[in-house]
């Protein structure tokens, strides 16, 4: 299923505008084998407290579990590492509390192996047909590998190769043109079919990556921001946060509790 299958899915979810949770849950139900089969994108719903009401086999393993059943009734933040789950469950918050509307919101992941992953999350409220805000419903998929059969590849991988590079140095975008030959517009474009990421989305993956592994040593937090490209404590510390749902020391802390 495509991404922009998911996103209408997402779409016919909220349209239907049930009056309860329940009404939602039992006019979708048929949909979860379907789902069910789609194994690169963890789709779910969750009640207004953010908890988890109905979820895909997908997101089902990624939380360590065999079945469905011992996930519902929970948040993110009770599921998930300590790293991490408490953000994603501060994201839904925003998003039941506030209406916010999340797309293309690139998010680090833990996998079994402990290292980082990356999804690009949708997320939208679902509202009853009286307006009120009930739940909302999500899709993380997971970044697809660099589409190398694409025309553009060749090009776009040196852009890739400069980036992994210098991610420590400011990048403009002007820079990464030169590089691939080609205008801002078709940068823009190609690096999202080819990489299915913006090449702003990928300077931070980037970065954020380094990030991830100097936070597990003992370097001082300013040191890794600038390790990392950021000459500003505070932005690397925002950025950080907007990720992962941590600040970097709050990070930091939670990986070293759970060794």
């Amino acid at each position: 299923m495509s991404r922009n299958a998911l996103a209408a899915l997402c779409t016919g979810v909220e349209s239907k505008r049930p009056e309860t949770m329940d009404d939602l849950l039992a006019s979708v139900q048929m949909l979860l084998p379907m789902l069910d089969a789609i194994a690169n994108a963890a789709i779910f719903i969750k009640d207004a407290q953010a908890r988890y009401v109905m979820a895909n086999h997908t997101l089902v393993q990624r939380c360590g579990l065999k079945q469905l059943k011992p996930l519902l009734g929970k948040t993110s933040a009770e599921v998930f590492p300590a790293q991490l789950g408490p953000g994603y469950t501060a994201q839904d918050r925003r998003v039941l509390e506030q209406g916010q509307v999340l797309e293309d919101q690139l998010e680090l992941h833990l996998y079994g192996s402990r290292e980082p992953g990356w999804c690009l999350t949708h997320k939208r409220p679902l509202h009853s047909r009286s307006g009120e805000i009930i739940g909302l419903v999500g899709i993380s998929m997971d970044l697809q590998s660099a589409s190398d059969s694409h025309p553009a590849f060749q090009r776009l991988a040196a852009v890739d190769e400069h980036i992994r590079t210098h991610f420590h140095e400011p990048i403009a975008l002007d820079t990464l043109t030169r590089i691939a030959g080609i205008s801002v517009a078709q940068l823009e474009r190609y690096c999202k079919r080819v990489f299915h990421l913006t090449p702003r989305q990928m300077i931070n993956k980037a970065r954020l990556e380094h990030a991830h592994r100097l936070l597990q040593t003992e370097l001082p937090i300013t040191e890794v921001a600038l390790q990392c490209g950021y000459t500003d404590h505070s932005a690397f510390s925002r950025q950080f946060k907007q990720l992962t749902g941590f600040t970097p020391r709050q990070y930091r802390q939670a990986t070293a509790a759970g060794r």
